[in-house]
């Protein structure tokens, strides 16, 4: 499907005669509603943790007895039982022209991967303009229309950690090559640690987004956005001429509430359709351009004590691949004599050509006033696409490229207040290499995945 499709479908939305404020995750994040007049709201979130695996080591390949990068607890990847601050927001929103203007700005002061590059970063900063009837234009950095998972504020989240599909597919990693491969001057290549060259996405993107929510009598909602935006995540400009396309369809039929927890049954698809840049492919300065095209459906239930949700995500072009032999980026392989596609140095690598899917399950229930219980269970489905695809290297030393990552989890959440909570979550982790015998390296390694335990105490003020 063309853009000029999309577009013209956002079109057809915008055109609809009748619009109001309603509670859904790209309205509350772009507006203030027209009850709020406060020119200037202070808020922020905090976000402690103490997260453990049993640090497993790797059990086969080059890098047999080093620390395995899936073991050990992020950002830093240097420990497998560690307290972080792992979030820490500080912001002010607030409107203007008897709100006309609302404006979004948050700082991110923890420790995770929008930090772990060069320090605290903005990750918002946004005007919205509401001059246009059925048509709100939002401008600057912010989170990106798509699945509900990736959208939703993340003080509201239910879990510690994103699922395999939203955390390899659609929290984009930014580096110069995708893999450790660079020229060395005298036709040939040399090898180095290829890592990240900023912060991670965080969902998020710099550009322009036109959206609005419709309400028919029925309390049944309807909700659009298109967004163009650079396709470059976030604290930087553009690297190259091209733009990234979201956009998000979605209905809701409202049972009651408001806010973050409103009850309701919604249903939505949504697409991002951009491009990518590397420096370096395959070891040679390139600056070739890949497509990143990411599309899915998904739906999501509350009403009294239970809650719902279910999503579904395709990917096509430039998928994540972990890195060499499941190692930490910057590990030296022991036995330089074991072939990894010329690599001896992890690092993060990319199949500038492929393709992945996954798909989640989530259900909560309250079984005592301010207490929940919930299980989840998610598939990623990575690197479908075989070692046909260009630049379909097995990062573990051979064989066929396609993983695939299943998690059970299990959650319980105490809500202290409105505005504090402790989150539990204990996952049981499983990865495999389908297309490859059961004694494979590949196999070997991702058969020492370690379960693993998380607790938060959440804070909003």
């Amino acid at each position: 499907m063309k853009r000029k499709t999309y577009i013209a479908l956002c079109g057809a939305l915008m055109a609809l005669s009748t619009a109001s404020f309603a509670v859904d995750w790209v309205s509350l994040q772009g507006l203030e509603g027209k009850k709020q007049e406060q020119a200037m709201k202070i808020w922020g979130f905090l976000e402690p943790e103490y997260a453990y695996t049993e640090g497993s080591k790797l059990q086969a390949g080059p890098y047999a007895g080093q620390n395995a990068v899936f073991n050990q607890i992020l950002p830093k990847r240097d420990s497998n039982s560690t307290f972080n601050v792992f979030r820490a927001r500080l912001g002010v929103r607030g409107q203007f022209d008897y709100n006309k203007i609302n404006y979004f700005f948050l700082t991110e002061f923890g420790s995770n991967g929008i930090t772990i590059k060069d320090g605290p970063q903005l990750t918002d900063a946004s005007v919205t303009l509401n001059y246009i009837k059925n048509a709100h234009i939002r401008f600057g950095q912010f989170k990106s229309p798509q699945g509900n998972e990736a959208q939703k504020a993340i003080h509201t989240f239910d879990w510690n950690r994103f699922t395999n599909a939203t955390d390899r597919l659609l929290l984009e990693r930014f580096t110069d090559a995708n893999n450790g491969l660079r020229p060395d001057g005298n036709g040939g290549t040399i090898d180095v640690a290829n890592g990240l060259n900023g912060p991670v996405n965080a969902f998020r993107d710099i550009g322009v987004q036109v959206f609005n929510t419709f309400t028919n009598k029925n309390k049944r909602e309807f909700t659009y956005a298109v967004m163009l935006g650079n396709g470059n995540g976030i604290s930087r400009a553009d690297n190259d001429s091209n733009k990234d396309l979201y956009v998000l369809l979605s209905t809701e039929k409202v049972f009651g509430g408001r806010g973050p927890r409103r009850q309701g049954f919604k249903t939505y698809a949504w697409l991002i359709d951009g491009k990518r840049t590397f420096k370096y492919v395959n070891g040679v300065k390139s600056d070739q351009e890949f497509d990143r095209q990411r599309y899915g459906v998904g739906t999501t239930y509350r009403k009294k004590k239970l809650r719902f949700s279910a999503e579904y995500v395709r990917a096509k072009g430039m998928i994540f691949n972990g890195s060499e032999g499941g190692a930490v980026p910057g590990s030296i392989a022991n036995n330089p004599n074991i072939p990894i596609a010329n690599l001896r140095t992890a690092s993060l690598n990319y199949l500038v050509d492929n393709k992945s899917d996954g798909w989640q399950v989530d259900v909560g229930y309250e079984v005592i006033p301010k207490l929940e219980l919930a299980v989840r269970y998610d598939v990623l489905n990575n690197a479908t696409g075989g070692l046909a695809a260009p630049g379909g290297v097995d990062p573990s030393g051979g064989g066929d490229p396609e993983r695939k990552f299943s998690t059970l989890g299990f959650s319980a959440q105490y809500f202290f207040s409105k505005k504090t909570r402790a989150i539990f979550n204990f996952e049981f982790r499983n990865a495999e290499a389908p297309n490859q015998a059961s004694d494979s390296n590949a196999n070997k390694i991702l058969a020492g995945m370690d379960d693993r335990l998380t607790f938060q105490i959440l804070h909003v003020f």
